[in-house]
């Protein structure tokens, strides 16, 4: 009985392969927080757009330039480099929109530039003195690059125009104090550009200062800053 049960059984069908499900289709994984992400692109963006728009339009002295780089910067400590080249990226096509490219290219540089070097060092601990460095040669470039520009619009050297009038200046102080000596011009070019790289200097320390209370209050902290600056200004941590 059992030998005519055997040969009853398809042994070719049993060593068959069963019939092949259909692949599932592959599926990327999209990492959850992508779309906020986006959201917060799109808002600190916006944001240092509408800064440098308002500053423009109705100029409220050197308060609003303190913020000029802080989105930016806030972006690449929260979200990333990537993020921070897209802010910057959409805050000159959304200010190229509003007022035309030529302010458009003035803010990002040197600020938006600026935003993403600072974010760049402040999210991997860089100190406050590196940062500063920096910063202060970008924002020293980014002022001359605006003389450069501006020059080729209006068809004029200001740069030649500014230190014609320091000299001016210059040669009305040696009069004024009885001194027999000409400045030489090259001096004078030379102690523009210091004076421009010392109020760059400045200018970065504040935003320091102004990215410090922000960060904290926004759960996103940049370095601390040097024991003197704490002493100075008697900042609690």
């Amino acid at each position: 009985m059992s030998n005519s049960d055997n040969d009853g059984v398809n042994w070719v069908d049993l060593a068959a392969d069963p019939p092949a499900q259909p692949a599932a289709p592959v599926q990327v994984p999209i990492p959850p927080q992508t779309p906020l992400v986006m959201v917060e692109t799109a808002f600190l963006a916006s944001a240092a757009s509408l800064i440098w728009l308002i500053n423009y339009y109705f100029p409220f002295g050197p308060l609003l330039r303190l913020f000029f780089p802080i989105p930016i910067a806030l972006l690449y400590l929260r979200r990333g480099e990537r993020a921070a080249w897209m802010g910057a990226l959409v805050s000159g096509l959304l200010l190229s929109i509003l007022m035309g490219p030529t302010r458009s290219i003035l803010y990002v540089i040197p600020y938006g530039l600026m935003g993403v070097q600072l974010g760049f060092v402040w999210r991997r601990g860089g100190s406050w003195y590196l940062s500063m460095f920096l910063g202060t040669i970008l924002s020293t470039v980014g002022f001359l690059f605006r003389f450069w520009l501006l020059s080729i619009l209006i068809g004029e050297n200001l740069w030649l125009y500014v230190i014609n009038q320091v000299t001016t200046w210059a040669n009305w102080i040696v009069m004024r104090f009885g001194l027999l000596t000409q400045p030489d011009r090259f001096w004078i070019e030379v102690g523009a550009i210091a004076l421009l790289v010392v109020n760059s200097a400045i200018y970065l320390f504040t935003v320091h200062l102004v990215a410090l209370l922000m960060g904290d209050r926004l759960k996103t902290p940049i370095p601390r800053p040097p024991q003197w600056v704490q002493v100075l200004f008697e900042y609690e941590y």
